[in-house]
């Protein structure tokens, strides 16, 4: 008993030793809530020797310290390091990025990190001082441009990252460290109380639960939930991936597999050398990253692979407001662990998750937060709940990165004007080909209405002829094509005294079928006015700001991909394509001028991606008196041409 005592008390020494390597004792004790602090360790020179100073590599070693001295629980602690100096991290020790990008990354702009494998700090008081149980460093090691030593490559700012806190001024300690204090914000509202053992389920666009539902001693079996909640949210053909902090590996899966079935790694790793007697042909994936995704619904009645709830959708998850039956995705997964974790109650989730589908919002995913056991009903049919063993939650929400190109765009058409405002030149990424001879910062040229019809490579001589005609500039050279696979042509219909209407056309340039698709479409100040829809189902979302959301009726809610033409070495390829009509009316927006704007819509989404919009509406002036009779028979053609 001595000895254990005695062994405690030098680990207790050890720790305060570190802690003071890097934090000022007086703003340790002068700091009554959550300490953070960053001190930079060493650097050196890295290769290759470059002319430009600023782009010069350099090696970075600092330590982030994050200390509790409050006196309320820590729970899953979260820390925002401002890098300044384009930094680029390779390792990071008791923590994983909170967005769940994996190492090495670039974190320039910034970073927070959230705390792996200790992600709640306990105080003082409930641990006697113990700071093993109270603290966490945080080993940075990466590399740095431009800053050569001495000079030190400090961040901008630190703070704590958990809601409900407030952080002081950071406060400089000499050229290498600073620290703040933060303490508990007493105007923040929470739901959180301090006795509850486990933080609250929070919301977010997406959310993934991982429930541990069985439990042995060397591996355990997991149920993995993805829910959809964003009204416009959507995933097709969802890819879900995540990290392995400690060696596990799949061994059988039920409801869906990995994209590649491989046990190399185990057989020649570790885990081959530990599990001498297991058959590591049954195995299914061993890579430290796997990627998961779901199975076909021919495979949901299926004894071994199905017979998951929500399971075998190829990948479909669909926004609640669509279907709420169709917006969640689960499925069930052996892990066999690794020692030291060889016992029932030592269990940890995978890291840095991610999800991503074919043309659907871009995800951003936090660390797994452990929430309250999972209440499922008993499958014995008995009136009673039967809780999981323990419950992790994953909160997604949409983003969008900086300069990041959309994956759809929007064309302008209307009654009083005879051309087209196509999508913007480059709406959906430049070309990578430098060799190219189109610009990609000329604007769009306008275009006949059947050229909507054509694909971009064959709209040339259709683009300049009008030009010609309409007596506008030609660019030289001509523009770049949009590069979308899927665009939307928005035409004003009708305008009279009671009321208007809009056609909506979507094409499908690329090479992928959309089932169940759906589009939706903001109108500031149209929405209320909105009647009905005439081949589409369409419906005005509620809690979502002036938007109606459409879809293709009953079999007709397929948007093909672009196929061949009727002779294909004559003609050009035909897009996949949807119409209908929308009407307005407008007895609840008085004062509403259609021709001047408020017709068009202020935000276009297809199957959860926001498109890109024309940056002009058509033009009223000069035409509407024009408007000639063999105009509206090409319009008209043009519209029985797409109905087909």
């Amino acid at each position: 008993m001595l000895l254990r005592s005695h062994c405690c008390y030098l680990g207790i020494i050890a720790g305060l030793a570190v802690f003071l390597a890097t934090t000022s004792f007086a703003d340790a004790q002068s700091c009554n809530g959550i300490l953070v602090s960053y001190a930079y360790t060493g650097g050196l020179r890295l290769p290759p020797n470059v002319s430009d100073s600023a782009k010069q590599p350099y090696r970075f070693e600092s330590t982030v310290t994050v200390l509790n001295n409050g006196l309320d629980e820590l729970k899953s602690w979260k820390v925002f390091v401002g890098f300044d100096h384009d930094e680029l991290l390779v390792s990071a020790s008791n923590a994983v990025l909170a967005d769940g990008t994996t190492l090495p990354a670039a974190v320039g702009n910034g970073t927070v990190f959230a705390g792996f494998p200790m992600t709640d700090l306990k105080t003082a008081v409930e641990t006697a001082g113990d700071l093993t149980q109270m603290q966490a460093q945080i080993e940075l090691v990466g590399t740095v441009f431009g800053v050569a030593p001495p000079s030190v490559p400090m961040p901008k700012s630190i703070n704590l990252a958990n809601d409900g806190f407030l952080c002081r001024k950071s406060t400089a300690q000499g050229k290498n460290a600073s620290s703040v204090c933060c303490t508990r914000d007493p105007k923040f509202k929470t739901n959180i109380t301090t006795d509850e053992e486990f933080l609250p389920r929070q919301s977010g666009d997406l959310t993934i639960m991982y429930d541990v539902i069985r439990t042995y001693d060397s591996n355990y079996w997991a149920e993995v939930t993805v829910a959809n909640h964003n009204p416009l949210g959507r995933l097709d053909n969802w890819r879900l991936s995540w990290d392995w902090m400690n060696d596990e590996f799949i061994y059988s899966m039920k409801g869906a597999y990995p994209s590649v079935v491989d046990a190399s790694d185990c057989l020649f790793g570790k885990q081959g050398t530990f599990y001498r007697d297991l058959d590591f042909a049954l195995v299914l994936n061993c890579e430290r990253r796997p990627t998961i995704i779901d199975l076909p619904p021919t495979k949901f009645n299926d004894s071994d692979l199905g017979k998951i709830p929500f399971c075998c959708r190829n990948g479909t998850i669909l926004p609640p407001s669509m279907d709420p039956s169709m917006s969640a995705s689960r499925f069930q997964m052996q892990v066999f662990k690794m020692p030291p974790a060889l016992n029932r109650s030592q269990l940890s989730p995978p890291q840095n998750w991610k999800i991503s589908g074919t043309l659907n919002p871009d995800y951003e995913c936090g660390p797994p937060v452990r929430v309250s056991p999972t209440e499922n009903p008993d499958p014995s049919g008995l009136p009673s709940n039967k809780t999981v063993m323990a419950s992790w939650q994953v909160v997604c929400n949409i983003t969008t990165a900086k300069r990041t190109s959309s994956k759809c765009c929007v064309s302008f058409s209307s009654y009083y004007n005879d051309s087209v405002i196509p999508c913007k030149t480059c709406a959906c990424g430049c070309p990578k080909n430098t060799e190219r001879t189109c610009s990609t910062s000329a604007p769009a040229m306008w275009l006949p209405p059947e050229a909507l019809l054509v694909p971009f490579v064959n709209r040339t001589a259709k683009a300049v002829a009008w030009a010609s005609l309409k007596h506008l500039r030609v660019p030289n050279p001509l523009p770049c094509s949009d590069n979308c696979g899927v665009s939307i042509n928005w035409h004003l219909y009708t305008d009279y005294t009671k009321g208007w209407s809009a056609r909506v056309t979507l094409f499908n340039w690329g090479d992928t079928n959309f089932a169940d698709w759906f589009a939706a479409v903001q109108m500031d100040k149209a929405a209320s006015g909105f009647e009905k829809m005439y081949s589409f189902n369409a419906t005005l979302l509620d809690g979502v700001n002036n938007t109606i959301i459409m879809q293709g009726l009953p079999g007709l809610n397929y948007l093909v991909a672009e196929a061949d033409g009727a002779d294909p070495l004559r003609d050009p390829r035909v897009p996949g394509k949807q119409q209908s009509v929308i009407s307005f009316t407008k007895k609840t927006t008085p004062g509403i001028n259609v021709a001047r704007g408020d017709g068009f819509p202020t935000k276009v989404f297809f199957n959860g991606e926001e498109c890109s919009l024309p940056s002009v509406y058509p033009s009223s002036s000069g035409f509407r008196n024009g408007f000639s009779l063999a105009t509206s028979l090409l319009l008209t053609l043009l519209m029985i041409l797409l109905m087909r």
